[in-house]
């Protein structure tokens, strides 16, 4: 077995409490039938849910109060719950994505017609940037408006998918090849990581971050299985020239290993030169950068460990900086650099970091490791380790 490579241990649903306001939001056709059983749809939001099969409950069920979000509808059943009283969205036509959808992206739905002739560019992916280049400049507040409710409900599923879960960032550069020994390294994190019932999120792109997911995939499976993909994506070393290529070596991985383990990629259409990759089994992807930055950092409550990276990474480290610094999300958590001559000389970051900590609660929550294999015990250190100001820091 490798240096640090730990057994497969099992992994088990994790049951997470629901928030509040989800206790009224449908998503599902079988969650729309079961709240139909009661008798009233009143107060209720239904999320992008086909209910053209519904027409006659539609028409004999009370819907005041209620808000129906991109849902399919016979034009007798939309008038009618707008007559009782409820808000009818009604579904966009000719858009290459839902913005009112009630779920997270899965790899599957992203790369859908990858195996075609056209490869990724006939995907749902290539074909949702297309229209992000088409709109983002164009001062129309129409398809401004769709982008944010877009973002808006993917926040929102994010939110219900991770609520009660302790998640585990993992920052790192985009550039980062298949077939490197630290492209390796930050999958054996992943994985490690992911084997102790942290979940893995990552920046949901290319690189570092496609190297983490691939690592949570892998964590049910023995050495043999991470190894042999490894050899497998290396033949395919970066997501240039050929985006078709890149994305077909992961999927071949996914065929030939299903049931991987689950973990997060949060990516973005700003950066639509960078695919999203098929490791992480639940994608957020998002048209603002900044909400995508934010919304990440924000919900890695067990701390984040920051791989080699550029200037991306770089602004990670201080956005994740920021509020344990001000303690505006409260406690300070963790914060793991790792390699020493990378954030030391290379990218001084640490020295920056390291003073701005200095004589606060952060102090105690950040470290400076040298390699991969010293990251784990090192943010679970930090996490154990009062967030009291060292002078010493």
């Amino acid at each position: 077995m490798q240096p640090n490579s730990e057994p497969p241990t099992p992994h088990r649903p994790v049951e997470r409490p629901q928030r509040r306001g989800s206790d009224r939001e449908i998503e599902t056709l079988a969650a729309f039938d079961r709240v139909l059983a009661s008798g009233s749809l009143r107060g209720y939001r239904v999320q992008s849910v086909d209910l053209t099969g519904r027409t006659s409950a539609l028409l004999g069920t009370p819907t005041s109060d209620a808000v129906f979000l991109g849902c399919r509808m016979e034009p007798e059943a939309a008038a009618s719950v707008r007559a009782s009283g409820a808000l009818v969205f009604p579904p966009i036509p000719n858009l290459p994505f839902d913005p009112y959808r009630g779920s997270l992206y899965s790899p599957g739905e992203l790369f859908e017609s990858l195996a075609t002739d056209a490869g990724y560019a006939a995907t749902p992916d290539a074909r949702a940037y297309g229209w992000y280049q088409r709109t983002m400049s164009d001062g129309d507040i129409f398809a401004s408006m769709l982008r944010s409710i877009h973002d808006d409900a993917i926040s929102d599923a994010l939110d219900e998918h991770l609520a009660g879960a302790r998640v585990v960032g993992i920052m790192g550069g985009h550039a980062l090849e298949r077939g490197s020994a630290a492209y390796e390294g930050a999958a054996r994190l992943g994985r490690r990581l992911a084997r102790t019932g942290l979940t893995v999120a990552t920046g949901g792109g290319p690189g570092a971050m496609e190297a983490a997911n691939l690592g949570a995939y892998a964590a049910p499976f023995d050495d043999t299985m991470l190894d042999e993909s490894l050899a497998l994506l290396a033949k395919a070393p970066h997501f240039g020239p050929s985006v078709t290529d890149w994305a077909r070596a992961a999927i071949e991985v996914r065929d030939r290993w299903p049931g991987g383990g689950e973990s997060v990629g949060i990516p973005t259409w700003f950066y639509g030169h960078e695919p999203p990759n098929a490791f992480a089994a639940h994608i957020a992807k998002y048209f603002v950068n900044a909400v995508r930055e934010d919304g990440l950092l924000a919900r890695s409550n067990a701390g984040v460990v920051f791989l080699p990276g550029a200037a991306g990474t770089v602004q990670e480290i201080f956005d994740n900086a920021t509020p344990n610094y001000y303690g505006s999300r409260g406690e300070p958590t963790p914060m793991v650099l790792v390699d020493r001559a990378h954030w030391t000389e290379k990218l001084p970051a640490w020295p920056l970091l390291r003073a701005l900590a200095a004589e606060r609660a952060m102090s105690a929550r950040i470290a400076l490791v040298d390699s991969v294999e010293e990251a784990p015990e090192a943010l679970a250190r930090l996490g154990e380790t009062p967030a009291s100001p060292d002078p010493a820091a």
